[in-house]
């Protein structure tokens, strides 16, 4: 069999998508998943399989070392809520906790690679496993955006950029250039819900990745359940970072986007919005 590769799994597509490249790839997925975000469909092809609450950074360390695992991969998304409400930790975790300076996923994650790196694992890069994922510029639908929802567009992904940098949010919702909701906890389908229900049908819907955006941390995503929600707030438009913000479903997300008039956009902002726009 070929190399084994840890999977460090979070929510969402992401982990699925990573272990399948992997199997393609020759390389056997180990998987560490996180309980209350990972999916238990990720057993299926996995040479070994194992639950972990966050806290249990010293058996999820025992884990890998145990199956010899040298390269991990930390793949889906761990929330906000999960950290704020997980129970007990162990040293390791406390001392992450404490270094980490807060609850901030961003911050723990980082502290868990440096954790993870100086004990001899090295954490890769997950973009090279999602490439078709990520979109070029262009509007992905045949519904457009008109010249109202473009100047929406143009002020919250300049927003959304600035945000993404303060570690607030990656997610901004607008309407005629006023800031609606802002991505907090509640993760990027329930912050276009309550934008929608704050100002109505029209709004404009921007997700973007930080300035200095490292992947392997947070890997901004977005995809069919994302074009769901944008229908049930009746918004105008969705705009992603183009080379930065994953995108999943993409042919039923199209479909999906046009039937409820919805115009998909990726937006390349190299050389506009501050420093280090190099694209993934």
């Amino acid at each position: 069999m070929g190399d084994r590769v840890g999977i460090i799994a979070g929510s969402g597509k992401i982990p699925y998508l990573i272990a399948a490249e992997a199997r393609r790839r020759g390389l056997v997925p180990i998987i560490a998943a996180i309980r209350g975000e990972a999916g238990g469909g990720l057993r299926e092809g996995a040479d070994a399989f194992e639950w972990f609450d966050p806290g249990d950074v010293a058996r999820l360390l025992d884990f890998l070392r145990r199956l010899n695992i040298c390269d991990v991969l930390i793949a889906g998304k761990i929330s906000q809520k999960t950290a704020f409400l997980s129970g007990d930790l162990d040293a390791f975790a406390s001392n992450i906790l404490s270094l980490s300076g807060g609850k901030s996923t961003v911050r723990l994650i980082g502290t868990l690679i440096d954790f993870l790196e100086k004990r001899g694992l090295r954490v890769l890069d997950p973009t090279p496993f999602l490439g078709a994922c990520f979109s070029a510029a262009g509007i992905l639908t045949k519904t457009a955006p008109g010249p109202l929802v473009e100047k929406d567009i143009v002020f919250g992904l300049e927003t959304a950029r600035l945000l993404a940098n303060l570690d607030i949010g990656q997610t901004v919702v607008v309407k005629d250039r006023t800031v609606i909701a802002v991505e907090g906890i509640e993760g990027t389908d329930q912050t276009i819900e309550r934008g929608g229900e704050l100002a109505g049908p029209g709004i404009v819907v921007v997700k973007a990745g930080r300035s200095n955006q490292d992947p392997r941390i947070d890997l901004p995503g977005a995809g069919l359940e994302t074009v769901r929600s944008l229908g049930r707030a009746k918004a105008a438009a969705f705009c992603m970072e183009a080379g930065r913000v994953a995108f999943f479903d993409r042919d039923e997300a199209v479909v999906l986007a046009d039937s409820l008039g919805i115009a998909l956009v990726a937006r390349d902002t190299s050389g506009e919005i501050g420093p280090g726009r190099s694209l993934i």
